[in-house]
């Protein structure tokens, strides 16, 4: 069984997953254009300010990660922005990204989020379709992230 598995956004295990996400995004970062990856800070992963999930397969493998974290509250009120999902390219196509965004929406649900949000980038094309089939929808930029094309949300509440 596909297990999601809290653990601190400087773990080892998170530090791990993190590593293999920032090296995939910048090996498919657009040629001229610099990916500038940021290891999370681990006290804005921590409940109820956040979680960083660990996403491990059935033979106690680590293959992914996410985590959300509550910023700045928007006009519904509070909000919370997903970061860092990843899901290793050998398991994709089995659903575990949508696994892993619905884990993340359910805790910022239980902590009484409003809004989910996220930033990506135009090159990720099966997260935009994975974020598009899981309700989120384009919005105004809400931060000045360099690596970011596109921005959405969602409402939870």
């Amino acid at each position: 069984m596909v297990l999601l598995e809290p653990v601190s956004a400087d773990d080892p295990r998170a530090r791990t997953m993190l590593a293999a996400y920032f090296q995939m995004r910048g090996e498919a970062f657009p040629t001229g254009q610099t990916y500038r990856p940021v290891f999370p800070d681990a006290s804005a992963f921590t409940p109820p300010a956040g979680v960083f999930l660990v996403l491990v397969d059935d033979d106690g493998n680590d293959v992914g990660c996410g985590g959300i974290r509550r910023i700045d509250a928007g006009e519904r009120g509070s909000r919370y922005e997903v970061k860092h999902l990843y899901v290793d390219p050998s398991t994709r196509g089995r659903g575990w990204g949508r696994l892993l965004l619905e884990g993340l929406e359910s805790r910022a649900s239980e902590w009484g989020a409003a809004d989910l949000v996220l930033d990506t980038h135009h090159t990720l094309e099966a997260a935009g379709a994975l974020y598009a089939r899981s309700g989120f929808t384009p919005i105004e930029p809400y931060n000045d992230n360099p690596n970011a094309t596109r921005w959405y949300g969602k409402t939870l509440r």
